[in-house]
């Protein structure tokens, strides 16, 4: 076998004379190129012969080319001889398989040997031959090639254009011939020729004149797909210029086969063909067909899309996106894409038809790994969204739009950034209103793709650090990827902002408002206000942090321009909240980042829209910031107020619009301008202008807590600005100089006082400002700032203080627990409110000012001052405070009594504040003291004041009350004997005092309703003094010009009301009735009438133990012990105390006026019960002072079924293991009072238990070395009570 072939490649006929060098010892078998030429000539070779030639030749051409063309460009004669064989082989050749290997060993020649004669010799040749063929069947040889030639040989068709340009009517001629494989060999030769541009060029007339029409027509009518593929690849080449693109679309039928006048009943007939390929289900001629489509766009979208939209080549486009090749998809969206410049595409709504498939496409390819077919279908999917008219609805279903917003949603969680952000711009473009307006709108939707984008964004890393700064070159792909982070991030802020602008512009539509479509009664999540309310929350969470993050690495001013324009609509999104936003903005330091911007950026007219954003945000935030602040205006001048404000705003806006945009300025320059002085012959008004706006730019940023310029620096900035101002006699408006005198107390601490120039200035500005409220801030610092400066505070101390208090809420500061409140920091007005109290401690003229305000300011505001007071009073240890407040309170209350010259007082809202005042002002002196002849004056104008009110009076008698009960306590016995006098020589006042006693039990003989706290307040303050005078009248045996006569049936009933009291209200019945018993039920000033008849007029029979009692019967002393023992056990120490001390006095006069019934009332087994009730409640302890006391008392009336010995031995016990000097003044009186009882043999005990009393008694330390314990004066429930009182 390898002798056969052997035999094929070298031929003995042939071979002995050949030269030896054309033999080529090749592997497996040497190969002579002479003999292969010959076998090739030889006639009588058989075709199976020649082909195996050729094949080995091509082999030897492709495999060898280094050895073999060397050798045959030896001879050029050979050559010649060679390619004129192979030639000649070709015109008689019909085997197609020979006929390729002929043309491709005759290409390979040609190529190889790389001289252009031979080139021009088979050109010669073809077109010889072309010209000899009667038939064109024979040429498609020829043609096939020549198409090989020309896709071999880069300089073939400016060979064939400039040399055998004669050929192209052959060409022609091949493209008329009824055979679509000579169509097809001559549509690729075009195709080649017309790839070159130079050559394009040269036979742009040929195909104007010839080709245009013959190529047309068959294009229209082929039928095979090799010709379809290659005129549509001629197509293609053609469609490179413009001037082919031109003639190919126009109107023209030059050429053209005139049994085909139809091809041209339409203006173009591409589109036509263009469609019938589309709908050919081939994909390779889809896909020719869309980039032939695509090639002729390119040039002119508005030109020539019209012919292709009429055509409805968009539908078939769309429907054949319903396909898995990615070429073809590409190809399609590439068409689409510049379809989508065109008006008409989206007029005709072929978007609207289209977008459920480019939806279902891009649903596909993002399961795919085709990065660019990705990004080209997204980038459709955003074109199609920018240019769709507003008329017409794209998303004709809330279904189609959830499928819009799922594709968008997977596109951003693309691993591969490039395509998340085409994604992002996606984003961007549906954000619009007509695209999210279905209806209902699907905010819930929209949310999903905010939420995407900017956790998308949260997801990248942050830019690596200026390399550069750090000495290390950064390479090209880290600046790339920077660049691509950086262009994501605008890109998501873009989709960000388009989502908050859609919010603003959905504000006016009601369609937009409220989901239509939600059930009555239900309620729906799904609303604008739920969205805008998502913006604001995700701004705050996301946006701003990832903003903020990313430029802490690098600062692009693109990117800030878009986060500040997104945050100056956000003012928008809730008007209600913008605010409460400007707010936070301010004190995290926005204010200062936008001025940092502008200097940085936006010097020399650089960055203008950088400029303008800030500018803008500067703008609405101090107008949100300047419409926070709190309207302090006089509800009567309300109207007047409202229009002042209203034109001051207005100016307001005005500067800033005017000079927002030029203040360019860092810390340092703004600092120097705002101590600039202008010339003083010319007042620069635009310097003024850009002094008053950073002012309120500094204002505004200091109130909310971002202090960005250094105090000290700010203060002597501000100082120099009011020199200058005073200086050119300026006023600035009352808003700016808010700000002035804002920034300057807020510095004045870290500064020296202001100079006399500087308040000079400050007090002349002041002076003309008609209401202080329009300058006024409220904020402590201000405030001292006004007390701080005695030129300050004398001329308007008055009005800041009222403004102060009208804005400080004390509903906080009226609990019991107000104290701890404060000092724990409870809010921000405790805060204030502890500031004031210091300021007052500082300065206590002021308290002069507060007092006017009690009887020139508003009843609110006076209400304040007396809390103030209260609460400053109980801080305060100066006595000099408390005579100042002394002496202004006679000054007040004699005008009072002088304007109240008639004998009915009329009532007004400053006259208890002040008593109560007055009172607090007592109460804080804990110890006994002399009273000097204020004391005296003011007790004779509060008893006359007093006198003149009626029991209804609650308001003026409840704090009188109280400070005539504190003038009779705590004062010593010399004052007190001359206040005893004063007071029961007011007989106005004992008459007033008798019928408030007799309210006592109104509620209880009538149908009135029960007394309200206020009264029962004045009821129990009422029964104190009366008790108070009671013994004081004793004591020093005063006259008496008027006595209380009460009902002894009604006293003792008042203790038994069912309904709830306060036990204040026994506390002081039982005082007045201990006071009473003391001195025997007999005074001069205190009467019991007694009834001698029952209601029917009966005498009332009288026994002999109620003869002995008399004025009491032994029903009330039975009803009073059995009241007594209840109330004891309620355990409340105050009112333990006081039952205690009545049941003592009561068992005294008992005992004194029937021994007996003293010692049966002692005797009840109910005190036995009684007092082991008490025992459980203290743990069993009977060193408590109340059941001492009551133990004592029981061993002093002989009660020894109550008390036995054993219980005597415990207390014995448990007072000999108890330390006494820790005990209590309280405890140690008492057991003193109880181991004297034992003493006094009144109850037996043995010799141990006798000398354990003993021990005790002189181990009892005394009263005056143990702890000392409180016995002034208390306020419960506003009732004042002295603890000595309650005690003695």
């Amino acid at each position: 076998m390898e002798a056969a072939v052997a035999e094929l490649l070298v031929c003995e006929r042939f071979h002995s004379r050949h030269d030896p060098r054309w033999l080529l010892e090749l592997p497996p078998s040497p190969l002579c190129l002479a003999c292969a030429i010959e076998t090739l000539q030889d006639g009588g070779a058989s075709l199976a012969r020649k082909k195996h030639v050729l094949s080995c030749l091509r082999d030897v051409l492709i495999r060898h080319a280094t050895l073999v063309m060397p050798l045959l460009a030896q001879d050029e004669r050979v050559c010649a001889h060679f390619i004129a064989t192979l030639f000649e082989i070709l015109q008689t050749v019909e085997d197609g398989s020979v006929l390729d290997l002929l043309i491709e060993v005759l290409v390979l020649l040609v190529v190889g040997l790389k001289l252009e004669r031979y080139l021009h010799y088979l050109l010669d040749e073809c077109q010889k031959e072309l010209c000899k063929v009667a038939a064109t069947r024979s040429s498609l040889p020829m043609f096939i090639l020549l198409g090989k030639l020309a896709d071999s040989i880069p300089i073939f068709a400016d060979v064939w254009v400039v040399e055998h340009s004669n050929m192209m009517e052959h060409l022609a001629a091949g493209l008329m011939y009824p055979n679509e494989s000579i169509k097809a060999a001559v549509c690729y030769l075009y195709g080649k020729l017309y790839s070159v541009p130079s050559a394009a060029e040269r036979l742009f007339v040929h195909f104007t004149e010839r080709l245009c029409g013959i190529f047309l027509t068959t294009l229209k009518n082929s039928q095979t797909k090799e010709l379809q593929v290659n005129c549509m690849g001629l197509l293609r080449q053609l469609l490179k210029y413009d001037k082919f693109v031109s003639v190919i679309m126009s109107n023209s039928g030059k050429g053209a086969d005139s049994a085909s006048p139809e091809l041209f009943e339409r203006e173009s007939p591409l589109p036509l063909m263009i469609k019938k390929l589309l709908l050919s289900r081939d994909e390779v001629l889809q896909v020719a067909s869309a980039q032939c489509m695509a090639a002729v766009l390119v040039h002119s979208p508005a030109t020539y899309a019209p012919a292709f939209i009429n055509a409805d080549i968009p539908e078939f486009l769309f429907e054949c996106l319903f396909c898995m090749s990615e070429i073809l998809i590409w190809s399609i969206y590439c068409c689409l894409l510049l379809l989508t410049e065109e008006p008409l595409f989206f007029s005709k709504c072929h978007t609207v038809y289209g977008i459920e498939p480019v939806l279902r496409s891009l649903k596909e390819i993002l399961h795919l790994n085709n990065v660019e077919l990705q990004k080209q279908g997204l980038l459709l999917f955003t074109e199609i969204l920018k240019w769709q008219p507003a008329e017409i609805k794209l998303f004709t279903n809330t279904s189609v739009f959830k499928d819009a917003v799922s594709v968008l949603l997977e596109a951003l969680n693309c691993p591969v950034l490039e395509v998340a952000a085409e994604a992002v711009k996606a984003v961007a473009a549906i954000l619009r209103k007509d695209h999210v307006t279905i209806p209902p709108v699907l905010y819930r939707e929209l949310q999903k793709l905010v939420e995407g984008v900017l956790k998308r964004c949260s997801d990248l890393p942050l830019p690596i650090l200026n390399r550069r700064l750090m000495g290390q070159p950064a390479s090209r792909h880290q600046n790339k990827t920077v660049s691509q982070q950086g262009q994501f991030l605008q890109s998501a802020l873009e989709s960000f902002r388009n989502a908050c602008r859609l919010a603003v512009e959905s504000q006016s539509d009601p369609v937009a408002q409220e989901n239509s479509f939600t059930a009555p009664n239900s309620e729906n999540e799904d609303t604008l206000k739920s969205f805008s309310e998502f913006l604001l929350k995700i701004s705050d969470s996301l946006c701003i942090p990832i903003v903020m993050k990313y430029s802490e690495r690098a600062v692009h001013p693109a990117l800030m321009e878009v986060l500040i324009s997104i945050l100056n609509t956000l003012f928008s999104v809730m008007p209600d909240s913008s605010k409460r936003f400007s707010m936070k903005l301010a004190s995290s330091s926005f204010i200062q980042l936008n001025l940092e911007l502008k200097a940085k950026f936006c010097t020399a007219q650089s960055n203008p829209g950088l400029n303008h954003a800030c500018s803008s945000f500067l703008h609405s935030i101090c107008l949100n910031l300047h419409s926070s602040s709190k309207k302090l205006e006089d509800s009567s001048q309300e109207g007047k107020f409202d229009k002042v404000i209203s034109f001051l705003v207005h100016d307001l806006s005005e500067l800033l619009q005017k000079s927002l945009p030029q203040l360019n300025f860092g810390i340092q320059e703004s600092l120097s301008l705002l101590s600039e002085t202008p010339e003083s012959f010319c007042l620069d008004e635009m310097l003024r202008s850009h002094q008053y706006s950073l002012l309120l730019l500094f204002y505004f940023a200091f109130s909310q807590g971002d202090k960005f310029v250094p105090e000290t620096e700010l203060f002597s900035a501000i100082r120099s600005f009011l020199l200058s101002i005073q200086d050119q006699g300026d006023c600035p408006p009352p808003y700016v100089f808010k700000a002035v005198l804002y920034l300057l107390a807020i510095c004045q601490d870290k500064t020296e006082a202001l100079d006399l120039a500087s308040l000079s200035a400050i007090r002349r500005i002041l002076d003309s400002i008609s209401d202080l409220s329009l300058v006024y801030v409220h904020h402590p610092l201000l405030l001292n700032f006004f007390l701080r400066y005695p030129e300050f505070m004398g001329r308007f101390g008055h009005r800041i203080l009222h403004l102060w208090l009208s804005c400080e809420d004390y509903s906080h500061t009226e609990s019991e627990d107000t104290d701890k409140r404060l000092s724990a920091g409870f809010s921000d007005s405790l805060n204030n409110f502890n500031s004031l109290l210091c300021m007052l401690k500082g300065n206590p003229s002021t308290l002069l000012v507060l007092l006017d305000l009690v009887c020139v300011g508003t009843s609110e505001v006076a209400h304040k001052v007396l809390i103030t007071l209260k609460a400053f009073l109980k801080i305060d240890e100066n006595a000099h405070v408390c005579d100042l407040l002394r002496s202004q309170f006679l000054q007040i209350l004699q005008n009072l009594l002088v304007e109240n010259n008639s004998s009915v007082l009329q009532v007004n809202q400053a006259q208890p504040l002040l008593l109560n005042l007055l009172f607090l002002v007592q109460l804080r002196h804990e110890t006994e003291r002399e009273l000097d002849s204020t004391d005296f004056r003011l007790l004779h104008l509060v008893s006359n004041l007093s006198g003149k009110c009626s029991p209804t009076d609650h308001e003026i008698l409840h704090p009188s009350l109280n400070y005539l009960y504190w003038s009779l306590q705590q004062t010593t016995p010399a004052s007190q004997k001359t206040v005893v006098a004063m007071l029961f020589s007011n007989t106005p006042l004992l008459e007033l005092l008798e019928k408030i006693i007799h309210l006592t039990w109104l509620p209880a003989c009538s149908s009135e309703p029960a007394l309200p706290s206020s009264s029962e307040a004045l009821l129990c303050s009422a029964w104190l003094l009366i008790s108070s005078l009671l013994t004081q009248q004793h004591i020093y045996n005063t006259e008496v010009d008027h006595i209380i006569c009460l009902d002894v049936d009604q006293v003792f009933t008042a203790l038994a009301f069912k309904r709830k009291k306060p036990t204040l209200f026994f506390v002081s019945i039982l005082q007045f009735l201990r006071a009473f018993f003391r001195q025997n039920l007999c005074s001069s000033f205190v009467k019991f009438a007694v009834r001698s008849t029952d209601e029917h007029g009966n005498e009332l029979p009288q026994s002999e133990e109620d003869a002995s009692l008399c004025p009491v019967a032994m029903r009330h002393v039975a009803f009073l012990v059995i009241r007594l023992q209840n109330l004891l056990l309620q355990k409340d120490l105050l009112l333990s105390q006081t039952v205690i001390g009545c049941l003592e006095v009561l068992l005294e006069y008992l005992y004194s006026r029937n021994p007996i019934t003293a010692s049966h009332i002692v005797s009840q087994p109910w005190n036995k019960f009684l007092l082991i009730s008490l025992l459980d409640s203290v743990d069993n302890s009977f060193l408590h002072p109340e059941i001492l006391r009551l133990v004592a008392l029981f061993i002093r009336f002989q009660s020894t079924r109550i008390i036995s010995p054993i219980e005597i031995g415990r207390i014995l016990e448990e007072a000999a293991s108890t330390k006494l000097p820790e005990l209590s003044d309280v405890t140690i009186s008492a057991l003193r009072s109880f181991l004297v009882q034992l003493q006094s043999g009144k109850c037996q005990v043995d010799s141990t238990q006798a000398a354990s009393v003993q021990t005790l008694l002189e181990s009892l330390p005394s009263t005056s070395r143990s702890q000392p314990t409180f016995t002034g004066m208390i306020c419960l429930g506003g009732v004042a009570v002295s603890l000595s009182h309650i005690r003695d």
